[in-house]
């Protein structure tokens, strides 16, 4: 397997004070955090974790996006949910004391606000306010992955592509008009939609067809915004 490059660690007081003043973090706990938290920078398509790995860090994720996916015993993936700010990463192995449980690959470059597993267990265990926000992250996840099962389970593939397509495509400027586009890997995504490729190649020539994307050389360009968030209907949320 090929390993991600190294997350950039931001080693600046300042910095660090700032992001964590900006995006109101000391809100989920009882004392100051300063002192024991880290910034981490993650580049497009980095691991902020990976699924059977060991983490060090109690994440949040404070500016950018990722999403989540899970490997099977078969060898194919599933994908679970997507993570925009501010959203905690790590309370779920910080709880049971495992590895990784699933991956998580960052979309664009995205900061994350770390702090060591070792000074969470010294510093926040006693921390009602800390251990009542952790209750409703995992919470939370939980009742987004009941329903993330269902929605692969019954939701046909038009939908949850177009579901993917508006949570990972990229906005670019094209003559002048901001456009958004799609560019993944077809292989890769049919495995995280849980297709086929060939069906997922019909899927996007039938909303090429339909006038929502339109195939250029390399990529799809959204055409019609407005269609495929009807039909992407606040999936994978």
């Amino acid at each position: 397997m090929v390993k991600d490059k190294i997350m950039k660690k931001i080693c600046d007081f300042q910095t660090i004070s700032k992001s964590i003043e900006k995006y109101n973090i000391n809100k989920f706990f009882s004392k100051d955090i300063n002192s024991h938290a880290e910034l981490f920078l993650f580049k497009k398509g980095e691991h902020i974790c990976r699924e059977g790995e060991s983490t060090n860090y109690l994440f949040f994720l404070v500016k950018g996006k990722a999403k989540v996916y899970s490997s099977l015993s078969n060898g194919k993936t599933l994908l679970i949910c997507f993570y925009n700010s501010v959203k905690m990463i790590g309370d779920i192995e910080f709880m049971k004391l495992e590895p990784a449980n699933s991956n998580i690959q960052v979309l664009e470059d995205s900061y994350c606000i770390g702090i060591s597993i070792q000074k969470v267990r010294e510093y926040l265990l006693d921390d009602v306010k800390f251990l009542r926000f952790m209750c409703e992250s995992l919470s939370e996840k939980l009742k987004k992955l009941s329903k993330n099962s269902s929605i692969n389970l019954l939701y046909p593939l038009e939908n949850r592509l177009a579901s993917y397509i508006l949570a990972t495509g990229e906005r670019v400027n094209v003559n002048g008009v901001d456009v958004l586009i799609f560019d993944e890997n077809l292989t890769e995504i049919a495995k995280l939609l849980g297709t086929s490729y060939r069906h997922l190649l019909r899927t996007l020539k039938s909303l090429c067809k339909s006038g929502i994307l339109k195939k250029k050389s390399s990529y799809f360009e959204v055409v019609d915004n407005s269609m495929l968030t009807d039909l992407a209907a606040d999936l994978y949320k």
